[in-house]
């Protein structure tokens, strides 16, 4: 079960202001470091985040999503890889078999007929788009994550209360998805952490990103301020989002923090957005996937136990702005009249 912890700070949510993170200053808490910070202007909407080698591959949303940066473990920027077909919302990055999978899953406004996935080499660029369709209207979502056996997951962006997990009809691997399509997706159940927050801790539910780790044993879900991890049994990813308590790790500040990654050797990576600030660092959690015991253990790594509650409260004399949100989400981003 969660852990409760002494709330540590406080953060407003103004119209027109990202949600915020607050920093915990408990000693027990892991320790996020500073892998390194991005110089190159263009990163300044990073996303999306893969960890792939000594290398990791970065993209950003709506309005600079035409191009994958490919970045040394210093952020170095080596080349720019043209995404192979004209985007929409670029909100996630993931990958496969020596393939970028974009998650074009962007929708503000809600407004969408599709949304879609989008396959790139890793080398050459090239590429081709898979078309989706919600069985239940337009959706936002910022979230996408790979099963071992290739069937993708997507995670709706909600507000209030649970968000909806979501995968193709009859969970087929993102090898099998028509092109261009679209292919109908099935909604597979809630993801659903409100019952561990404080009240008003709208943006520790609002998920921004996710990944699998290499071994396929843990997933990560983030959101402005916590990420969080779950064990994964037999690779079944999506049953682990709807049914498993995950373990809550509380984020370091960041300005807009939307991209997580795991690399190859079980350590968490998060990035952010800008926010019309300095670009912010890379950071690293070393040894991530060992705050998740393993599914048949039946609790978690006791090490992690003081991390099971997030530090953060969204307080203005115990009131939360709601609107401020609704604003900030409806104006961050400049809406672009592509393919629906």
């Amino acid at each position: 079960m969660h852990k409760t912890v002494p709330l540590l700070s406080a953060s407003l949510v103004l119209l027109g202001a990202a949600p915020a993170a607050a920093q915990s200053t408990d000693p027990t808490a892991p320790a996020f470091e500073t892998l390194c910070t991005p110089a190159d202007p263009r990163l300044g909407e990073l996303s999306g985040l893969v960890a792939s080698g000594d290398r990791l591959f970065a993209i950003g949303d709506s309005g600079s999503d035409d191009a994958v940066a490919v970045m040394d473990t210093s952020c170095a920027v080596s080349e720019w890889i043209p995404v192979p077909v004209d985007p929409y919302d670029v909100e996630d990055l993931s990958a496969r078999d020596g393939a970028l999978w974009l998650s074009d899953t962007g929708d503000n406004n809600r407004r969408r007929e599709t949304v879609a996935l989008t396959r790139m080499d890793q080398e050459s660029g090239a590429g081709e788009l898979h078309r989706l369709t919600y069985p239940d209207g337009p959706h936002d979502a910022e979230t996408l994550l790979l099963q071992p056996d290739g069937v993708p997951l997507i995670v709706t962006k909600d507000i209030l209360g649970a968000s909806g997990v979501y995968r193709p009809v009859g969970g087929a691997s993102v090898d099998d998805l028509a092109t261009p399509g679209p292919t109908p997706l099935e909604k597979i159940g809630d993801l659903d952490v409100s019952a561990t927050q404080e009240p008003g801790a709208i943006g520790s539910i609002m998920f921004t990103g996710g990944a699998v780790s290499a071994d396929g044993k843990v997933a990560a879900v983030r959101s402005y301020s916590d990420v969080y991890l779950f064990p994964v049994s037999d690779g079944e990813v999506g049953e682990a989002l709807t049914t498993v308590e995950p373990v809550r790790v509380p984020l370091p500040t960041e300005p807009q923090g939307e991209a997580v990654a795991f690399t190859e050797d079980g350590d968490l990576l998060i990035a952010s957005e800008a926010n019309g600030g300095p670009l912010p660092p890379v950071q690293i959690l070393r040894g991530a996937v060992d705050f998740v015991a393993g599914p048949d253990s039946g609790d978690t790594d006791p090490d992690a136990s003081a991390v099971t509650e997030s530090a953060t409260a969204w307080a203005a004399g115990g009131v939360v702005v709601v609107a401020g949100v609704l604003g900030w989400i409806l104006v961050r981003r400049r809406q672009r009249s592509r393919w629906t």
